[in-house]
C-alpha cells in the first residue's frame, strides 16, 4: 500500500542517516586539509583546464612532484591514522600501477602489507585539488599488547612505487606508537568516509 511503501522509504532513509552521522563521529575532528607538516614538492602549475574531465587514458600515473601528503592520528579511533595524498598539479593522475601507498616506519625493509578487502573495484585518480586517503591501522587489533616492541614515529616514508625513493612525511601532532610487526594499510581510497571504514 501507499503509506507502507511511504514508511518503509522513511525508515529506510533514517538508518542511512544513522549511519551517516557515525561515521561523522568516528571521523570527527580530523582536518583533511594539507595545512600541517607536509611534504610540499612543488607549487602547482599554471593553466587552463582545470576542471574538464579525463579523457579516457589521458591521466599519467601519480608522481610525488604532482601531490603533497599529509598525516595524523585519527581522533577517538586509537590504533589508527588517516594519510591523506593531494594533487596540486594541473593534470590528473592515477594510482593504477600501485594501488596502495607503500609505507616505511624507522629502519623498516620491507613496507607494510596493504589490507586487501580494502581495495577499491577500479583504481583511485586524482582530478587537480582532488584528495585520496589511507587509513594505516598501527598495531593489531588497535589496542593492547602483541608483544612487539613498539615504534613511536613522527615521520614515514611513503613511496608510490616499488624502487621508488620514498617521500618522508611528518606527522601532525604528537608522535604515534606503531607495532611494525603487525601494522598495516588500506588501499588508496576515493574518500574519508571510505577510509573511516577500516
Amino acid at each position: 500500500m501507499p503509506f507502507t511503501a511511504t514508511l518503509s522509504r522513511v525508515v529506510v532513509a533514517g538508518l542511512l542517516v544513522a549511519a551517516a552521522l557515525a561515521l561523522a563521529t568516528a571521523c570527527r575532528g580530523y582536518d583533511s586539509r594539507a595545512d600541517g607538516p607536509v611534504t610540499a614538492v612543488s607549487p602547482p602549475p599554471s593553466g587552463d583546464g582545470r576542471n574538464l574531465p579525463p579523457a579516457p587514458g589521458s591521466q599519467a600515473a601519480c608522481a610525488p612532484d604532482m601531490l603533497r601528503f599529509h598525516a595524523g592520528p585519527m581522533p577517538r579511533r586509537d590504533g589508527r591514522m588517516l594519510l591523506t595524498v593531494t594533487n596540486i598539479s594541473n593534470r590528473t593522475c592515477d594510482f593504477a600501477s600501485m594501488r596502495y601507498p607503500l609505507l616505511r616506519f624507522g629502519d623498516g625493509r620491507h613496507p607494510l602489507p596493504a589490507i586487501g578487502a580494502s581495495r577499491p573495484l577500479t583504481p583511485v585518480f586524482l582530478k587537480p585539488d582532488a584528495t585520496a586517503y589511507a587509513t594505516v591501522v598501527t598495531r593489531a587489533g588497535g589496542r593492547g599488547d602483541t608483544g612487539h616492541r613498539h615504534h613511536r614515529i613522527s615521520q614515514f616514508g611513503v613511496a608510490l612505487a616499488a624502487r621508488a625513493a620514498p617521500t618522508q612525511v611528518g606527522l601532525d601532532g604528537a608522535p604515534v606508537r606503531v607495532d611494525t610487526h603487525t601494522a598495516t594499510v588500506t588501499y588508496w581510497q576515493p574518500s574519508l568516509a571510505a577510509a573511516c571504514k577500516w
